[in-house]
């Protein structure tokens, strides 16, 4: 064997037992050895622009991903809360179509606790407007009908105004509840029809 093979064959050997960063390494040197200074200068001020340009372009890639990131965030929490708002305007409106057949059930039993009705009759009435009753609580109705307290715009709509007759009783007090209002949560989804106080 010749001493270049031999020389060529011991150099590949000692790349193997090298691990790949040193042979790099070797490899860059080799590159730099015969570049004068101030072309190696060149070459590292090159160098170090090139790496500010990718680490700015990596800043901005990561910006853009972040506000993609945020925008699909806020975008999934938008849709989350109309479709919230959606399904409690669909449980309130359904709920709207059962408060008068409600207030039927109690004006009935009201009306017949001053006339003789079958007991048997009544006790079924009264069960169906219990078990009413039980609905709307359970799905967080709960009535206005409370009487002798002030008039709040959000939760009465006055229909008259009148003298009372205890003289103690303040201006705007709601007397008497003509109709009753119902409230779902915050938020009043029917009125109470109401008689104030002047």
């Amino acid at each position: 064997m010749s001493e270049t093979n031999e020389k060529i064959s011991q150099n590949d050997q000692k790349k193997e037992d090298q691990g790949p960063l040193q042979v790099e390494q070797e490899q860059a040197q080799a590159v730099y050895e015969d570049l004068e200074t101030e072309e190696l200068v060149n070459r590292l001020i090159e160098r170090d622009n090139q790496i500010k340009e990718l680490e700015k372009q990596f800043e901005e890639a990561k910006n853009a991903h972040l506000r993609k990131a945020a925008e699909l965030e806020n975008y999934r929490k938008r849709v989350q809360k109309e479709r919230a708002q959606v399904f409690e305007a669909a449980k309130t409106h359904a709920l709207e179509d059962f408060l008068y057949v409600n207030d039927d059930l109690r004006r009935t039993l009201k009306a017949s606790e001053e006339i003789d009705v079958n007991k048997t009759f009544l006790d079924g009435v009264t069960l169906v407007a219990n078990k009413f009753e039980e609905v709307l609580k359970k799905h967080g109705v709960e009535r206005i009908d409370e009487e002798m307290v002030p008039f709040d715009v959000d939760l009465h709509d006055a229909m008259m105004r009148q003298k009372p007759e205890d003289e103690d009783v303040e201006s705007n007090t709601v007397l008497k509840v003509i109709e009753n209002g119902y409230r779902l949560g915050d938020r009043t989804i029917r009125h109470a029809k109401v008689i104030v106080s002047e």
